[in-house]
């Protein structure tokens, strides 16, 4: 089955402020070579409707988003709205949906939204980190809303923790969140500790990793931690905040994987969804800065998509460095231990 992939010329020609990480070049390369792989499906994006997007945000902040929007004029202070800045980002989030859409509905089982701007540090009346609505929650909310989805699984791997994701869910039972990546680092948020609240305690599971850690840390982390979370939890849809800012060429991050550890991060993934939720796997883009890293990683993911490859040549070079990675995978444990024994 072909994997389908949300892209559009708009995202290509949004132009934020002079010098920014967050530009179109970031994603020139990838968008060049999308259209020439026959095994790749053209979803087309639409624009989010205000409903839609006040699934998550509130109407006074759509509504700020919309009249900066007209002239242009800064959101936070490491975020910028350039002029149709909400037409844009609402097709953001209506790609994502179109995503969901095409997955739910049984016309394809993988599918990778290819927007921009990023979504995962915006909350529910703020923008920040050049994002600006939250794309990937709002598909999480809407798949929820539309499909009567009552457990979702949001991985985000991106090197920054998805603080506004995190804001979102933390009280909810129908969304499990996982993020790993570095720590301390922006937005300093995403410790052990932060596990959710209320209804949702449990439901949020933080795994902060130090400066340097590479392909097989990551994969480890997967393998110990989200695979065991995936089979307790049984989600009936995974989606991931795919940044590749953790990418060793990346001028953001600090962290070491290649583009075939993307891959192997996939593989798991999808290996460990078709038991559960019928391999129905979204991935939103998030971060990224150096257009050739995010265009291999990419490619990377999307051939191991296409081809279900799990990568499992790599478990003994894993099995190898477990030692390295073990003290993260018991206090990730340790604080989690009340909720799901893994």
């Amino acid at each position: 089955m072909k994997v389908g992939v949300v892209y559009e010329r708009r995202f290509l020609e949004y132009e934020t402020e002079p010098l920014s990480p967050e530009g179109p070049d970031r994603i020139s390369l990838l968008y060049k070579e999308l259209e020439k792989k026959q095994w790749l499906e053209h979803i087309k994006p639409r624009p989010a409707t205000t409903d839609e997007l006040s699934l998550v945000h509130d109407i006074s902040y759509i509504e700020k988003v919309k009249e900066l929007s007209k002239k242009g004029g800064r959101l936070s202070e490491d975020t910028w709205i350039s002029k149709y800045g909400f037409e844009v980002a609402s097709l953001a989030v209506g790609g994502v949906l179109e995503a969901v859409d095409s997955i739910m509905k049984g016309r394809l089982k993988r599918a990778f939204a290819f927007v921009r701007p990023p979504g995962h540090h915006a909350g529910k009346e703020n923008g920040m980190g050049f994002c600006i609505f939250n794309n990937i929650a709002i598909g999480a909310c809407y798949a929820i809303k539309r499909f009567g989805l009552k457990r979702i699984m949001i991985v985000d791997w991106d090197v920054h923790h998805g603080n506004g994701t995190q804001e979102i869910f933390y009280s909810s039972q129908d969304v499990l969140y996982f993020s790993i990546h570095q720590y301390p680092f922006f937005p300093d948020t995403g410790y052990f500790d932060e596990i959710g609240e209320g209804a949702g305690k449990g439901y949020t599971v933080n795994v902060p990793l130090t400066v340097g850690c590479g392909d097989t840390d990551y994969a480890n982390v997967f393998r110990h931690i989200l695979v065991p979370l995936i089979e307790k939890f049984s989600p009936e849809l995974i989606m991931v905040s795919a940044g590749f800012d953790a990418h060793h060429l990346d001028p953001l991050g600090e962290m070491y994987l290649t583009e075939e550890g993307f891959g192997r991060l996939a593989g798991i993934l999808l290996k460990a969804s078709k038991s559960v939720c019928d391999g129905r796997i979204v991935f939103v883009l998030e971060g990224g800065h150096h257009p050739e890293a995010v265009y291999r990683s990419s490619f990377e993911v999307l051939r191991t998509c296409y081809k279900e490859d799990y990568f499992e040549d790599m478990e003994k070079k894993e099995d190898e460095s477990y030692y390295k990675i073990r003290p993260f995978i018991d206090t990730v444990r340790q604080s989690i231990k009340e909720f799901w024994k893994i």
